[in-house]
């Protein structure tokens, strides 16, 4: 089932039953991202961390779950003026990249530069390259808890971007690839038996100061 979630809804449409029931979350936004409550964006990273996957689009790299879900600010160079892109596929074995070509052109769209404020331990797919010059990592996985996340560039509102239809393919298997091979929360965090025989200690574990054998 697929069903849609505003920032204008009430929780902005994703209450903790409707984040229970999604294996995947598309997050696109572009001019509000101070608006989203930060109640909502700890839910979402809850999930995430959970096991649900999710797929952030174009300038949703200022969204607050995605830097929260990457440790940085997320910021990046750009200017709209409708030109060129050229994606290219740095990983084809990885399976986003199943059935997508070595290059692709979108005709119009807004640049992205380099560098990008994104995790270090990014793991980069698509690469692009501007009709000006610029050259920018439009498409990487993050793995965070038992879930998982995919960042994907091309998208702007202003242009038919989400109509290529090599555009479509990659966010098909984004999809794919973002279902949930473990979703649920993480176990208890507290284990007071142990799975083997400790030897008693002649000290008190929680003695202030050093401990002295």
């Amino acid at each position: 089932m697929i069903r849609t979630a505003t920032l204008d809804e009430p929780e902005h449409g994703l209450t903790q039953d409707v984040l229970d029931a999604t294996d995947v979350l598309l997050w696109w936004g572009h001019a509000a991202h101070d608006k989203v409550d930060d109640a909502v964006v700890a839910r979402v990273r809850q999930r995430v961390w959970d096991g649900m996957g999710l797929l952030v689009m174009h300038s949703g790299h200022m969204s607050k779950i995605f830097r929260e879900l990457n440790g940085t600010s997320g910021k990046l160079h750009w200017r709209e003026v409708g030109e060129l892109e050229r994606v290219w596929c740095v990983d084809p074995a990885h399976p986003i990249a199943a059935g997508v070509p070595e290059h692709f052109d979108i005709p119009y769209e807004e640049m992205y530069g380099e560098p990008f404020m994104i995790a270090g331990d990014a793991h980069v797919i698509f690469m692009s390259w501007f009709e000006g010059g610029e050259v920018f990592r439009s498409g990487f996985t993050l793995q965070r808890g038992f879930g998982r996340m995919f960042y994907f560039r091309p998208g702007h509102e202003a242009f038919p971007t989400f109509r290529h239809p090599e555009v479509l393919k990659v966010l098909a298997n984004g999809i794919r690839w973002l279902r949930p091979v473990i979703d649920m929360p993480f176990s208890k965090t507290h284990r007071p038996d142990p799975l083997s025989p400790i030897a008693p200690k002649d000290f008190k574990v929680h003695n202030v100061g050093i401990v002295n054998p």
